[in-house]
């Protein structure tokens, strides 16, 4: 499997891809930082993120797109932000017909250190052990978006079984409804 991680930012967008299987070993593909300057104006800077992930996208063709899901700071402006990154890396993939997988950033933590409450240093370390690394990736962004591939491909078996599941659980409820109907 191979995901494309989204750290979303306006000024840093982290993104990483790694390939992988849950239980075997990892690989890094690629790791990087979509920049843009916090004096362009908004509509640009979000084009150039657009940009940045359609290059991303076209050059290492990932299976998924995992994104950091957007949680409430206290720091409206910054959210905003964040939520609009979010939504153009989504954007990216949905236009592709990607699948895209939101991760909290408590979720992305347990899983890579074990520990929803990691701080950047220990997720950055994890990141480098399990990927074989020389060094944590800097920015910090860009260890983040490795982290939610990570994440992704350790969590997607158990999220596939849970939506065949809930899928299953449709569909019966409503064939008992139609034969319900049918019935009467």
């Amino acid at each position: 499997m191979r995901v494309l991680g989204v750290d979303p930012g306006l000024t840093r967008c982290g993104v990483g891809v790694v390939e992988g299987m849950a239980g075997r070993p990892l690989t890094m593909i690629a790791v990087g930082v979509v920049r843009t300057s916090a004096d362009a104006e908004l509509g640009q800077r979000l084009v150039a993120v657009e940009q940045g992930i359609e290059q991303w996208l076209d050059e290492h063709r990932p299976e998924f797109v995992a994104v950091e899901r957007v949680f409430s700071q206290h720091n409206v402006r910054t959210v905003m932000g964040t939520a609009q990154a979010s939504a153009v890396a989504m954007l990216c993939a949905a236009r592709r017909g990607i699948p895209v997988a939101l991760h909290t950033p408590s979720e992305v933590k347990a899983a890579v250190t074990g520990s929803g409450r990691a701080d950047k240093a220990q997720v950055g370390a994890m990141v480098t052990r399990l990927l074989r690394l020389d060094a944590p990736p800097k920015p910090a962004d860009a260890a983040d978006a490795l982290a939610l591939a990570i994440c992704h491909i350790w969590r997607a078996p158990a999220l596939n079984r849970l939506q065949q599941a809930q899928a299953a659980h449709r569909q019966a409820q409503h064939a008992q409804v139609s034969s319900r109907k049918v019935t009467r």
